[in-house]
């Protein structure tokens, strides 16, 4: 059944475009258990295609994780995030926080403490305010992509991991009616991923992710179970 899982929700991902956001971790919600949570995500850089410049957004999110089975958690996470795009040659067009929204699943492939291995898919959509440039008004959407795997092990005080992922981010630029969707570059799709889990009690944790290579990111969440 896990197996069957597993490729059902691969392929919905596959299906719908699903190509960076936070990887959560490898501390999965107990079944018919829920962790909810804050977190700020901040993208530092992070190259488009084509030379058409670099990217940035900083997002605050109210983070809902849900256990479906004890190895199969569902994601939702809501808030706010803004978009600043710098092309090659030109200022960089600085768009302010409005709402970004996300959603994302993870599977435990093993379970064997002190070690854990998560495959996880994430998703997360930023949809910032407009802007004007001189007389034109910009609108602008990021659309930020990712499959993760990460190997945990556990202290008992804290949990680091360490991973890998596939990533892309989708830069939606409408100037007037003129809609042009732009990708990250392609030859830095292929992630590192860094982070730990530091108890602060039975059911509280802070969670700190960075993220390099095809993106310079970081992460940090604090979380509690319920």
């Amino acid at each position: 059944m896990r197996r069957i899982a597993c490729c059902f929700l691969f392929l919905i991902g596959w299906v719908s475009l699903s190509f960076a956001a936070p990887c959560y971790g490898t501390r999965l919600p107990e079944k018919n258990k829920f962790v909810a949570g804050t977190q700020t995500y901040s993208i530092l850089s992070r190259y488009l295609e084509q030379e058409k410049g670099k990217i940035r957004s900083t997002q605050h999110f109210v983070l809902v994780s849900y256990g479906v089975f004890d190895w199969f958690a569902i994601d939702l996470k809501g808030g706010a995030g803004n978009i600043k795009q710098h092309p090659a040659g030109s200022d960089e067009v600085d768009y302010a926080s409005n709402f970004a929204g996300g959603y994302g699943y993870r599977i435990q492939l093993y379970d064997r403490q002190p070690l854990k291995m998560v495959f996880g898919f994430q998703h997360i959509s930023v949809h910032p305010q407009s802007t004007h440039l001189g007389d034109d008004k910009h609108r602008a959407i990021l659309d930020d992509w990712q499959y993760s795997l990460l190997a945990s092990y556990d202290t008992g005080m804290c949990t680091p991991y360490l991973g890998t992922r596939w990533s892309r981010v989708d830069y939606i630029h409408w100037t007037l009616d003129k809609r042009k969707r732009v990708m990250s570059d392609l030859t830095k799709s292929i992630g590192l991923v860094a982070g730990i889990d530091i108890l602060c009690g039975n059911k509280l944790w802070i969670n700190f992710e960075g993220q390099f290579i095809d993106s310079e990111s970081v992460a940090l969440s604090l979380n509690y179970s319920f």
